[in-house]
């Protein structure tokens, strides 16, 4: 199957149409992935090549079937209702970008995208404006909902919507409380590029994937699952395997499966051993949002010569009252959970993606 790139919104749709009824397949690129060249043909399945957004690794470009982005879009709208017209306010080279564009050629309805540049209030209301039908949902990123609920307008145009889909990086409960308080539907989408985007809505998986848990760590299959990753076997093998007769992808979260609903608690890799005791970093970041001046807060351990690895907090915004939050922390979890220190800044790193840039927080983190 030959390959073609596409960018900008209403170029990358049209393409996508085609790739989805057996065009060529289509690649967009995230303008920071991998440099190397795209192989000249692809296998006649293919349909989509998307990069990882790379936040706590290299990028990869991940090989997506056109009946797996297919199946993703038809089991979305089968769970949030029907048909319906998207806003899209997410990145085109973005799995849940590309999401909005599957389900809408899955609807029959045209994707009105909000206007270029810094996501604001008054754009998402201009593409609302836009929308011809009054079935409507929408897909954001925790930062992007913040900003809506932070606008009476904006907050009142949400409430209209079918569903708002967050995902991305990690969402507080305060932000979805708050949400739900205001009239808003918001549904938690969890999945990845490697299955064609969400797969799971508020712990339910949706349409033909299966969830389990091994040794802790979530597996999800079914027929959303991506081919593997281009130009690198050894890792394909790695994280998409067989068990039990069937294909399974690796997600590297640590998570908790009853046989019906999925509850992700964190990546794997984010538990740090400090003075030989385990604790998740997620877990001290869950606990320090709970106090004034912590809503945006990210944690990552930083090498010590004592203790072996130490917590590092890193939160957007003037300090409010620091010191008792740290306690607060340690007192919740132990001496081994309490943040060494705490750096203040204006923001927290974002990929374009709205994901954190957890490369850049350490970055942030270890500065003398």
């Amino acid at each position: 199957m030959p390959i073609a790139a596409a960018a900008g919104p209403a170029a990358v749709f049209e393409r996508l149409r085609a790739a989805l009824a057996g065009g060529p397949a289509l690649f967009v690129a995230s303008g920071s992935g991998d440099p190397s060249p795209l192989p000249a043909q692809l296998g006649q399945a293919i349909g989509l090549v998307v990069e990882t957004s790379g936040s706590t690794g290299r990028p990869k470009r991940v090989a997506l079937p056109a009946d797996a982005v297919l199946a993703s879009a038809a089991a979305s709208e089968s769970a949030l209702g029907g048909p319906a017209q998207w806003v899209l306010a997410l990145p085109v080279h973005y799995i849940a970008g590309l999401n909005v564009l599957a389900r809408s050629i899955c609807a029959g309805t045209e994707p009105v995208a909000v206007p270029p540049g810094g996501f604001t209030a008054s754009g998402f209301l201009d593409a609302v404006a836009r929308l011809a039908i009054p079935e409507r949902c929408v897909a954001l990123v925790p930062a992007q909902l913040a900003t809506l609920l932070d606008d009476p307008a904006a907050t009142d145009a949400l409430r209209g919507f079918a569903a708002v889909l967050v995902g991305g990086q990690a969402t507080p409960a305060t932000l979805l409380e708050r949400a739900r308080a205001a009239g808003v539907h918001v549904v938690r989408s969890y999945g990845s590029s490697e299955t064609s985007g969400g797969c799971v809505y508020d712990g339910v998986p949706l349409g033909s994937t299966r969830v389990r848990v091994e040794a802790g760590e979530v597996w999800l299959g079914g027929a959303t699952l991506a081919q593997g990753y281009l130009g690198d076997d050894s890792l394909t093998a790695e994280r998409f395997v067989v068990a039990d007769g069937a294909r399974w992808f690796r997600t590297a979260d640590a998570g908790e499966w009853d046989g019906a609903r999925l509850r992700v608690t964190g990546r794997r890799d984010d538990v740090i051993v400090s003075g030989g005791v385990k604790v998740a970093l997620s877990a001290i970041e869950e606990q320090l949002r709970r106090h004034p001046g912590f809503a945006e807060v990210a944690v990552v351990a930083v090498p010590d010569a004592r203790w072996g690895e130490r917590p590092v907090a890193v939160a957007a915004g003037r300090a409010v009252d620091d010191a008792a939050a740290v306690a607060a922390v340690a007192a919740a979890l132990g001496p081994v959970g309490r943040p060494d220190r705490v750096v203040r800044v204006a923001a927290l790193p974002l990929l374009p993606t709205g994901k954190l840039d957890r490369r850049a927080v350490l970055d942030l983190a270890t500065r003398p």
